[in-house]
């Protein structure tokens, strides 16, 4: 523990001082992201946009993938111009997009803020990981990064956390609370950020020149043909991963009855369950999801334990496999606590998988190559994003879309209802349905429950990871031709 002690206490100011932005940019954006899905697609009168699913997936999917795939050139662009710059630049960025997001209400402009948000954080996210990197040793590492992952963790529980029990009562409160955390990282970048060896800007090197070598640079690591095959097995695990952000939490929204889950935590600790709990006695989507951040802070270390004896593509199958049932059962119940069990699986399979990547990632390149191949491990991810996009909008309409299902069986009743528009909205249709159907809400609910079967949508997005984890064996056994 001594030793621990001793390699906290030397890192610099600037290493807390980074992983304090990281922690306050990562509550803006989980605060905002967990709840997106549902404020593209929600009814129009809760605050909502109204959005069909494909429309969601398609803003999601496309920002979230440039979100991934510019930091191959910002992470340059900031080296040229100076993190202090782009980290200013960002954050302004960042209040500006949360307010387009939150003002606009065409699909258009909608999709345009959230490409300017995602530009935004493509400035931010090579930023912070390169000062932890500037600012420990090969000895220090393991533990400066540990911090930062910790850090990652903590934001991306907060943030949820807090906007699950305030999105019911205002949704313009979810994006001002964003607006509000990640102004806060101007006290830290105007007044105690530093970079680490920078005393002047390094601008003899025109733009222009930068974009090119980025270029050349993936180019370079994307000749390596058995790299490539990994990446692209790589991008079914993050399109299965991603719907945790795209699909659970309108799944969860439109089927589960979470009034179980209240009324345990109600009789346990009352004011918690009023605290983060609705008015008519349930936990939202948004909520549950930030659970998954939960389970990491506390279980992380002892899974990091457990996996570092096993070789990394071993533990990334494994890990792969265990997440697949984890969304099997995120998308299989309406029983919350079936439900909460299935978070606590995915999230122990992205323990065991999601850092042994890096891991691997790392341990394949050439030592004069690495970070080009750090770099480019972000491909995957991007293309997961536009792939978890398209998997979460006409496709899961169809199979488990509530709005989708019903009016099927609006259609095979021969009932006259108007379409959902402007000034009747989906829970107006909803309703009304209810209503010439003789059912109230839960009921109905549970009619196309029984009727349709929205539930074999896990189906899909478990097999998308199990075939990841199965192309990963078949990776290691004939490319690699791995006797482990």
């Amino acid at each position: 523990m001594s030793g621990i002690t001793k390699t906290i206490k030397s890192f610099p100011k600037v290493f807390w001082v980074s992983n304090t932005m990281e922690l306050f940019e990562r509550w803006a954006w989980y605060g905002f992201y967990m709840a997106f899905a549902l404020y593209l697609v929600g009814s129009k009168d809760t605050g909502a946009l109204g959005f069909t699913s494909a429309e969601k997936g398609t803003i999601m999917g496309t920002g979230s993938m440039l979100l991934y795939l510019l930091p191959l050139f910002t992470g340059a662009i900031a080296d040229r111009v100076g993190y202090k710059k782009i980290l200013i630049l960002s954050y302004a960025m960042y209040v500006s997009g949360y307010w387009m997001v939150a003002t606009f209400n065409s699909f258009t402009l909608v999709f345009a803020a959230y490409i300017y948000l995602a530009v935004a954080g493509a400035l931010f996210k090579p930023i912070i990981s390169a000062m932890i990197s500037k600012t420990t040793s090969s000895e220090t590492a393991s533990i400066g990064f540990g911090i930062f992952y910790m850090m990652i963790n903590i934001g991306g529980f907060i943030g949820p956390f807090i906007a699950g029990a305030i999105y019911q009562k205002s949704w313009d409160w979810v994006f001002y609370i964003s607006m509000i955390t990640i102004s806060i990282n101007y006290i830290f970048v105007f007044f105690f950020f530093k970079e680490p060896g920078r005393e002047g800007g390094n601008d003899k090197e025109p733009l222009s020149q930068i974009f090119l070598q980025s270029l050349r640079n993936i180019g370079v690591t994307l000749s390596n043909f058995k790299y490539v095959l990994f990446l692209l097995i790589m991008v079914a695990f993050w399109t299965a991963f991603n719907q945790l952000y795209y699909a659970f939490p309108v799944f969860v929204d439109d089927w589960v009855d979470t009034s179980n889950l209240y009324n345990s935590l109600h009789a346990v600790w009352p004011w918690l369950a009023e605290s983060i709990g609705t008015p008519e006695g349930t936990i939202t989507a948004v909520t549950i999801g930030s659970f998954d951040a939960f389970f990491i802070i506390i279980f992380q270390i002892w899974i990091s334990g457990i996996v570092m004896r096993y070789k990394p593509l071993n533990a990334m199958m494994s890990g792969i496999l265990v997440l697949a049932i984890g969304v099997g059962m995120m998308f299989a119940f309406q029983n919350s606590f079936f439900i909460i069990l299935g978070v606590l699986i995915f999230s122990i399979g992205e323990m065991a998988s999601s850092p042994k990547f890096t891991e691997y990632v790392g341990s394949i390149a050439p030592a004069d190559k690495k970070a080009l191949y750090m770099g480019t491990s972000f491909l995957p991810i991007a293309v997961g994003h536009q792939l978890a996009g398209v998997v979460s909008g006409d496709i899961y309409d169809k199979a488990a879309g509530k709005l989708y299902l019903l009016k099927q069986e609006v259609a095979k009743r021969g009932l006259e209802i108007p379409d959902v528009s402007d000034t009747f909205t989906k829970n107006d249709y909803w309703n009304k349905a209810a209503e010439m159907m003789g059912m109230n809400n839960s009921e109905l609910t549970n009619f196309i429950w029984v009727n349709y079967n929205p539930s074999k949508i896990w189906m899909l997005y478990a097999g998308i990871a199990v075939s990841a984890a199965v192309a990963l064996f078949i990776y290691d056994k004939l490319i690699l031709k791995s006797k482990a």
